[in-house]
């Protein structure tokens, strides 16, 4: 993109999770100046031209990763998690994102879980 001219501060990265390497790809980006990364809670959603996509980027899981180099994001990590649970919930299915999987293992999303209506 920088040779067609584009400015980096004009890129956003769009992930798929399906081989795991998307936090990988996002912490390449951060290093060439990329600074926005779309995500969703969960890990919603799918890619319907690639088969057996798994889902998007969850953002509990960028999150995470964000604040463990120092980056601030304004985001409440729990909340997500706890988000991310009921959700799962919901549709029933396992929350596919690990930072959520984690959290709620370690009991660390109850905090937030309550404030989050029961379907």
């Amino acid at each position: 993109m920088r040779d067609a001219g584009v400015p980096v501060e004009h890129l956003a990265l769009h992930l798929h999770d399906t081989y795991g390497q998307s936090l990988a790809n996002v912490h390449a980006a951060l290093q060439l100046g990329v600074a926005e990364f779309d995500a969703s809670t969960g890990g919603l959603g799918r890619c319907p031209y690639a088969k057996g996509a798994t889902g998007n980027l969850a953002t509990e899981d960028l999150v995470w990763m964000l604040h463990g180099l120092g980056i601030e994001t304004g985001l409440d990590l729990r909340a997500l998690a706890a988000t991310t649970q009921w959700l799962a919930r919901v549709r029933g299915i396992r929350a596919p994102s690990r930072v959520a999987a984690a959290l709620a293992a370690a009991g660390l999303d109850e905090t937030t879980s309550s404030s989050i209506q029961e379907a």
